[in-house]
């Protein structure tokens, strides 16, 4: 075993590669707090110790919390919940934008004990009646815009659903819960089965079909340990619960006293822009997608970003035109993440993006990764295969599915992401794209993410989806969604040419078409979802 080359700047732990097992391991995780305690507890404790600093600020619905008064909400959510009978052994449904009041439902639950199942508001009532079908809560708090849509999916259910904005007439608000009395001596609960007691349930951030059910622990690696965090840090991210950097943050704001600034819109970027510039924001959190929009936005190379300090952003590839661009401006602080939900865990940083760009890092502290070939076999560096991750603990797998639990983690407790990359001789990984995504024209299999960084290097393009259209003779032929820069001029036989010029194989030309849209199909992960890209394709394509 030996230790990888340092580069300059490094930041995170030492990482170590084992030549004979061909695995890449970050440093060892080091507790924070009393191992014992749940995340719950940790969040209550800290939130008593620091009852003075504001702990969120809504710019939307301008409002601000205390952290004391954030506890106090959250206290009340947690004895409304517990008056209603829910327990350890219960699930809430949480499907909400960053409204005020959200962050208290997250606390409460944490609280008691009683994991919450996030979906996002962008799901359609099937998605719903799927999800919520499966885990059953008995309560579920949502937006008041998606009222109906939940009370629909959940008709066969015997549930009581509360909103939190625009509420409906009748409907039980979240007001109406924050009036509950606080239980004397009230305390958070000691969980029965320790920090394996399952702590949330998100959705699966796939690219196709209906997303799984992923359970997330109440393990102490949530906890971001390789950052100084300090109550001065202001942070920001656009995703919501149901995002796996939606819950991180929201547990950071917790645990290490932070301000959280919050925003119950769909993502703008001059809007983020302002509110760097206003409050001051040192730690933000966004997908590539928004990356892109932020990048593109028309206040972004106008604005003052200095304060600035951690700018992460992950989720899907990104176009290294974008990334450069955001790099120029805002320095050092741009940092490419990859994470897989069901890890329970961030899974690698990159901390040297001059050095590395469009790597998505090293592995953080706990973490191990190897790449492995279609046998099954490791690979050493700048070997092309699927990237595997291991955090030292056993994933209690997707909620009620064990069949496709097993297929995503061996008896190694290995987790097998499904996305193909590599490891280089520094040990930094690439991910490249996904193994469900490979397309084959004339038997000649390629990857839509390859005509996809071509797209990207066009001055007008935001963002693209590459997807298969099948034709009998030929097979996958490509066809793209292409969102251009918003106040120019783009057509899509400028992104055929384009690429075209770029590609001379035959069969990574875009056979099928382009469409130039407003915005890309995504899964309410904001990822874009190639099976609902290319449904969007196939009804209009014909009528453009």
């Amino acid at each position: 075993m030996g230790k990888v080359k340092e580069t300059k700047k490094m930041l995170q732990s030492e990482c170590t590669y084992d030549d004979n097992l061909k695995i890449w391991s970050g440093g060892e995780y080091q507790n924070l707090f009393s191992p014992d305690l749940s995340i719950g507890e940790v969040i209550f404790q800290e939130m008593e110790r620091h009852p003075k600093l504001i702990a969120q600020i809504s710019v939307t619905e301008n409002t601000v919390l205390t952290r004391k008064e954030l506890l106090e909400n959250a206290k009340r959510v947690s004895c409304f919940m517990r008056k209603m009978g829910l327990g350890q052994d219960d699930i809430v449904g949480v499907m909400g934008r960053h409204t005020t009041h959200l962050a208290a439902v997250a606390f409460a639950c944490f609280f008691n004990g009683t994991p919450f199942h996030a979906l996002h508001n962008a799901y359609e009532e099937s998605t719903i009646e799927e999800l919520f079908g499966l885990t059953k809560p008995r309560l579920i708090f949502c937006d008041g815009d998606e009222f109906e849509k939940v009370r629909a999916a959940t008709r066969n259910l015997q549930v009581k659903i509360a909103t939190m904005r625009n509420h409906p007439e009748g409907a039980l608000r979240i007001q109406d819960i924050l009036t509950t009395p606080v239980e004397q001596n009230y305390q958070p609960t000691r969980l029965r089965h320790g920090n394996v007691h399952t702590l949330a349930i998100l959705s699966s951030s796939g690219t196709t079909g209906v997303p799984k059910a992923v359970t997330i622990s109440n393990s102490h690696q949530l906890i971001v340990n390789f950052l100084l965090m300090k109550s001065s840090l202001v942070q920001y991210t656009s995703s919501t619960l149901d995002w796996f950097s939606g819950l991180s943050l929201t547990i950071v704001c917790g645990v290490f006293s932070t301000t959280s600034i919050i925003a119950d819109n769909d993502f703008d970027a001059g809007l983020l822009c302002d509110i760097i510039q206003k409050y001051k924001i040192s730690l933000v959190c966004l997908s590539s997608s928004n990356l892109a929009r932020f990048a593109n936005g028309p206040a972004f190379e106008s604005s003052d970003l200095s304060s600035l300090k951690y700018l992460f952003y992950g989720g899907s590839n990104c176009s290294l035109e974008v990334q450069q661009r955001v790099r120029h401006r805002v320095g050092h602080c741009l940092h490419f993440c990859y994470a897989l939900t069901e890890l329970n865990s961030l899974g690698c940083v990159n901390f040297n993006f001059d050095e590395k760009p469009n790597s998505v890092g090293r592995p953080v502290n706990g973490i191990q990764v190897k790449i492995i070939n279609e046998q099954g076999e490791a690979q050493g560096p700048n070997k092309f295969g699927e990237i595997c991750f291991n955090s030292g603990q056993k994933w209690a797998g997707y909620y009620k599915n064990p069949e496709e639990s097993q297929i995503i983690q061996d008896a190694q407790n290995w987790l097998h992401t499904g996305d193909l990359g590599y490891m280089d001789e520094d040990a930094y990984l690439f991910v490249m794209d996904r193994l469900k995504d490979m397309l084959k024209y004339q038997n000649i299999m390629y990857y839509p993410s390859e005509i996809e960084s071509v797209i990207a290097e066009m001055p007008n393009v935001v963002e693209s989806c590459v997807f298969g259209i099948w034709e009998p003779v030929n097979g996958d032929e490509a066809a793209a969604l292409v969102v251009k820069k918003e106040g120019t001029q783009l057509e899509a036989q400028d992104v055929v040419d384009y690429v075209r010029k770029r590609i001379t194989a035959k069969y990574k030309q875009l056979n099928a078409g382009v469409l130039i849209v407003d915005q890309i199909a995504g899964s309410g992960n904001r990822k874009a979802n190639r099976s609902a890209a290319k449904a969007y394709f196939l009804e209009h394509f014909n009528n453009n």
